[in-house]
C-alpha cells in the first residue's frame, strides 16, 4: 500500500484542484504507553503505537464528493486508509467507489483514537476480521426514515493463518465478496444494526468465509453503552471440520465532573484446526487455532479540551489459568 501512496495522492490532487475552495481538512494523532505483567509482551513498559492521520474531503458539485485518509501506522509506514468518490442521488441513495472502511458493525468505521473511549481495539474487532478492515469496490448506502443501510461488493479477504491477517487489496481469486449492514434508528440516541459478509478466500476459489454481526449503541444524559457481536464460519477442506470464531464486547461509560469512567467486558473464542501458525495459503494445514480469551477493562478518560483526550486503562486478561498478562495502558489522543 505504501508504494501506491504517491499515485493515489497525485490522482486525488488532480481531481480535487477545482474544488479546493470547498476542501475540508481534519487530522488526528495518538501515542500509547504500555506496562504489562511478567507474561505480557511489554513487561518493562514501552511507549508504542504512534498513530497519525489526515483526512481530506470536499465536493466537486452538490452530487459528487470525495474523501482521502492517509494514516501513519508505524514510525516508517504510511497507508491509504480510505480513498473514495461518492455520487449522491438523494438521501436514500449514495454510491461510493474506491477504497473504503468495510461497514461491518460500528467500530470498524469509527475506531480512531479520538472516536472511542478504549485505548486498544476490542478482541472480536481485531481477531475475527482485520483491524481497520478495508476493501476496494463499490458501496451503495443511504437513509430511509429510521432505517439506514449499506451494501457493498469488493475484492474480499484473503486466506491467511488467522482471520485478523486476511487484509488484501488485489483480489486473489475470481470471487467478489458481498456484504452489508442494516441499521435501525430506534430512538434519539439508540441504534441497532445487523451486518453480514460472504466471500471466497483462497486462490482456488473453493474455501469461503462468512461473517454475521450485531451491534447496538445508546447514549443519554452523559451515559454511553455500546456492544458488538460477531461470528465467523470458515470453510476447511476434508477431513477438517469448519472453523468458527465468535466474540462480543460491551462498553459502558458515563460523565462525571469532567471525567468519564468506563468498564468493558470482551470475549472471543476461535476453533480452527486447519489454519494457524505455519499456514501458507495452500493445501497444507497450519498448527490450528484453539484460542479462548476474555478480559475486563476499567478506565478513565479526561477531556483536557474538546480536541484532547487523556485515557488511562487497566486490562485484566484471562487467556489461561495462572498467566500473568494484565496490562496498564495510557493514551494521549489529539484531533482537529
Amino acid at each position: 500500500m505504501r508504494k501506491q501512496l504517491l499515485p493515489v495522492l497525485s490522482l486525488w490532487l488532480g481531481l480535487s484542484l477545482p474544488a479546493f475552495s470547498q476542501l475540508h481538512l481534519r487530522g488526528y494523532f495518538s501515542q500509547d504507553y504500555l506496562k504489562g505483567q511478567a507474561d505480557s509482551a511489554v513487561p518493562q513498559g514501552s511507549f508504542e503505537n504512534i498513530r497519525a492521520g489526515l483526512i481530506f474531503s470536499g465536493e466537486w458539485s452538490p452530487q459528487f464528493s470525495y474523501a482521502l485518509e492517509i494514516q501513519a501506522k508505524d514510525f516508517n509506514r504510511f497507508e491509504v486508509e480510505q480513498a473514495w468518490a461518492t455520487f449522491r442521488w438523494s438521501e436514500a441513495v449514495r454510491v461510493r467507489l474506491g477504497l473504503y472502511l468495510v461497514p461491518f458493525g460500528r467500530y470498524n468505521e469509527s475506531g480512531r483514537s479520538f472516536e472511542t473511549r478504549l485505548v486498544e481495539r476490542p478482541l472480536p474487532v481485531s481477531l475475527n476480521y482485520p483491524a481497520s478492515w478495508r476493501d476496494i469496490g463499490a458501496v451503495v448506502e443511504g437513509k430511509i426514515g429510521f432505517v439506514t443501510y449499506s451494501a457493498y461488493i469488493g475484492n474480499g479477504l484473503a486466506e491467511a493463518d488467522s482471520l485478523g491477517a486476511g487484509q488484501q487489496f488485489r483480489d486473489n481469486n475470481r470471487n467478489k465478496a458481498l456484504g452489508g449492514r442494516l441499521g435501525l434508528l430506534l430512538d434519539q440516541g439508540l441504534e441497532a444494526g445487523a451486518s453480514y459478509y460472504s466471500g471466497r478466500m483462497d486462490p482456488a476459489n473453493s474455501r469461503g468465509l462468512s461473517l454475521l454481526g450485531f451491534d447496538a449503541t445508546w447514549a443519554s444524559r452523559g451515559m454511553r453503552l455500546s456492544a458488538e457481536y460477531s461470528r465467523a464460519k470458515i470453510d476447511n477442506p476434508a477431513p477438517y471440520a469448519a472453523g468458527t470464531a465468535e466474540g462480543y464486547f460491551v462498553l459502558f461509560s458515563f460523565d462525571i465532573a469532567g471525567l468519564s469512567p468506563l468498564v468493558a467486558y470482551e470475549k472471543n473464542r476461535t476453533e480452527d484446526a486447519f489454519h494457524g501458525p505455519g499456514f501458507a495459503a495452500g493445501p497444507l494445514p497450519g498448527a490450528g487455532i484453539f484460542d479462548n480469551r476474555n478480559l475486563w477493562a476499567v478506565g478513565l478518560v479526561y477531556a483536557a479540551s474538546p480536541n484532547i483526550l487523556i485515557k488511562l486503562e487497566y486490562d485484566f486478561n484471562r487467556e489461561s489459568a495462572g498467566l500473568k498478562n494484565d496490562i496498564f495502558r495510557a493514551q494521549a489522543a489529539v484531533h482537529f
